[in-house]
This record gives C-alpha cells, sequence and structure tokens, in this order.
C-alpha cells in the first residue's frame, strides 16, 4: 500500500511540475527556452549541438525559433539536459497551436465596409493589414468615412489605434509662430 501511495504522490507531483514548466513558457517556441536554459548553465551552443549528434547550424535555427523541434532530438535534449521527458516536446505542440490560433484570428477587416478607393495607390487585395496597420490607420483616419473608422476600430483596437494616431509622425503640422 504505501509503495501504490508512494508511485501515485510522484506521478502527481511530476503532472504538477509538467504543468506549471508548460504553462509558464506556453506558447513560446521550445527553442527560445532551451537557449535560456543552456545561457543558465554555461553551456555553448556549438558543443552541445555536437555532444548531441546535431548539425550545429540546424540547432542555432532552432534556438532562434526559426525551425520546429523535432520530437526525437527534443528527447536527446531533454535527456542530456536531465529535463523531464516531454517538457519541450509539449512546448512545440503548444506553440504549434499558438501559430494555427493566430491564422483564425481575422486576418482582414471586413472589406465590404472598406471603400478600395482609399487605396488607390496599391493593389487592395495584395495589403498586408498587419504588417502595414500604421499606414491603413492612416489612411482610413485621414481619408474614410465613419463607418471605415469604426470597421478600423474593430479590427485593430483602440489600443493600437492611439498608438499610431498619437505618433508624432501623425499629428498635424503646426505652422503658426512661436
Amino acid at each position: 500500500m504505501k509503495y501504490f501511495l508512494f508511485q501515485f504522490v510522484n506521478k502527481f507531483a511530476y503532472i504538477c511540475v509538467m504543468n506549471s514548466f508548460a504553462n509558464k513558457y506556453k506558447g513560446i517556441h521550445p527553442g527560445v527556452v532551451l537557449d535560456r536554459e543552456l545561457s543558465k548553465r554555461g553551456l555553448k551552443q556549438r558543443p552541445f549541438a555536437i555532444s548531441i549528434g546535431e548539425h550545429p547550424q540546424t540547432f542555432n535555427a532552432i534556438l532562434k525559433g526559426r525551425r520546429n523541434l523535432p520530437t526525437a532530438l527534443a528527447l536527446k535534449i531533454e535527456k542530456e539536459l536531465s529535463l523531464n521527458e516531454g517538457d519541450l516536446v509539449m512546448l512545440q505542440a503548444y506553440f504549434d497551436i499558438e501559430k494555427e490560433k493566430s491564422k483564425f484570428i481575422h486576418e482582414t477587416p471586413n472589406l465590404e465596409i472598406i471603400r478600395k478607393i482609399l487605396f488607390w495607390d496599391t493593389d487592395f487585395q495584395k495589403i498586408d493589414w498587419q504588417k502595414n496597420y500604421k499606414a491603413v490607420i492612416k489612411r482610413v483616419f485621414e481619408r474614410g468615412n465613419e463607418e471605415e473608422r469604426k470597421e478600423i476600430t474593430r479590427f485593430y483596437g483602440k489600443k493600437k489605434l492611439e498608438q499610431v494616431l498619437s505618433s508624432s509622425s501623425t499629428l498635424p503640422i503646426n505652422l503658426s509662430k512661436v
């Protein structure tokens, strides 16, 4: 009975630690967490990569978040660093989930409300609404009607609008003498 209870407590403690680790870094690329862990331990990337049988360039791309962390490599790293088995794989899974969820968030405002003529100087269908948010916000608030302004406010949010519209590059120029 004592052995069973001990085993249960160990598994429960492991689950709690794993959940706290996963929740702490949830949505962050495992390479970023791994890079921090290597720095804490004073380990260099290249020698560590070679010690686990991985190409240093590939390992660097994983640490910088440019490549996903394969399960087999994650298990090697966890064994070498004495991390809990599965932690890095869980981080990769959470990162992938966040990446997919961000695709489902409205990628464009309601294009039935925004007039194409506002963006006469560009191909309306090729506008990257996230990357060019400053230019879009400025253009709609300079030349758009009330309905278009409401749609842009809904799409970007008031905080982002205030940030863009209050920046010095969007404030009107004062030509009066000081």
